[in-house]
């Protein structure tokens, strides 16, 4: 599993809250681009845009035929260069460039001399490049401002959700660390009791509770890494058996795990965790003295029901190992961690060691 910081480190890098820079001056921002943004409606109307182009033209020469008396010769695109950039600011680049066209067109054979005539003397020629040229930049603008204005909104509100996320995750990681932190001190009151006055018995206890928290410690990294958040359980679960089996270095031990893609929150996954690796390290020390076998972990959901089963083929519990029988601490924390989910765990022995855990999703 990936190693990063340990949620079990320094208290005041657990309740310090995430230095998280405010999106809201990033949205704030947005509002430059408001008009833009409002738009977007009128740029998705495909033919009726394509309208607006054509009826955008015809106002720019009616008000540029009324004001023909007033204007001195050589503005044939006075009206039409507006019209063009509103039309491609509000309606998109096609009408933009329909519009475009067509005031052209118009400007050309109506106001440029010969008049009502597309002569294409060298005069018309240079004026005509030079409309093109304008137009097409004009254009161009407009359109890249566009796309500058969507990718700018877009990552925007990426970035409130990923804030959302993390502050979410925040305050289920507060959460489980509090649950967590009364977990090890429950843990080590079991191993503490068990170890008694002797001190062989304590550093013993004390090496076990080491290797617990260690291990506990890696699924919290690897649970707590964003990248992991959506990944369905049945994942999570082939790479936990997958690290458990090579840390054994059981390698004739077969893995397989049967699970529906579903995802649950860090409150329930946490558990099953690490319900799930006392089992399957209990089984890969005692169920296989050949070495040898297969460990099926199994998901079940029933509308809210979810039953999680672990099952080996191995030798199976003697009547001092089953449940009930005896002291065990890894029976006392299993049944410590299923609380914690509002469920309840039962063992079926017999050809092999089969245990079920059994919840509600929603408790």
């Amino acid at each position: 599993m990936a190693a990063i910081a340990c949620p079990f480190g320094s208290t005041s890098a657990i309740v310090a809250a995430p230095r998280v820079e405010s999106v809201e001056p990033a949205l704030a921002r947005l509002k430059v681009w408001d008009i833009i943004h409002a738009t977007r409606r009128l740029r998705s109307l495909g033919l009726l845009g394509d309208v607006a182009a054509v009826a955008a033209t015809g106002a720019a020469l009616l008000l540029r035929v009324a004001l023909d008396p007033a204007l001195p010769p050589g503005f044939p695109y006075l009206t039409f260069f507006p019209a063009v950039v509103l039309t491609a600011f509000f309606f998109g680049l096609r009408p933009g460039i329909i519009c475009a066209v067509l005031s052209g067109v118009a400007a050309w054979y109506i106001f440029i001399p010969p008049f009502f005539s597309f002569d294409l003397s060298s005069p018309t020629t240079i004026a005509l490049a030079f409309y093109v040229f304008i137009v097409t930049v004009d254009i161009s603008l407009i359109h890249i401002m566009h796309l500058a204005a969507a990718r700018l909104r877009a990552d925007a509100e990426e970035t409130a959700r990923l804030y959302e996320q993390q502050r979410t995750m925040f305050q289920e990681l507060q959460h489980r660390v509090a649950n967590n932190m009364q977990f090890v001190s429950a843990m080590l009151r079991l191993y503490a009791k068990r170890a008694g006055d002797d001190p062989a018995a304590m550093l013993t206890a004390l090496d076990d509770a080491r290797v617990r928290l260690d291990i506990m410690s890696r699924i919290h990294r690897h649970l707590y890494d964003p990248a992991n958040v959506t990944r369905p359980v049945g994942e999570f679960f082939q790479d936990l058996c997958a690290n458990l089996g090579d840390a054994a270095g059981a390698r004739d031990v077969r893995f397989t795990v049967d699970m529906p893609p579903v995802q649950f929150d860090l409150t329930k996954l946490t558990p099953l965790s690490l319900i799930a690796v006392e089992i399957v390290t209990n089984a890969l020390k005692h169920a296989f003295p050949d070495g040898r076998g297969t460990i099926a972990l199994r998901l079940v959901q029933d509308g809210d029901r979810i039953v999680f089963t672990i099952a080996d083929d191995g030798k199976g519990m003697t009547p001092a190992e089953a449940p009930g029988a005896g002291n065990s601490l890894g029976l006392k924390i299993i049944n410590n961690l299923a609380a914690q989910i509002g469920g309840r765990i039962s063992y079926e022995v017999g050809p092999g060691t089969t245990a079920r855990v059994e919840f509600d999703r929603a408790s």
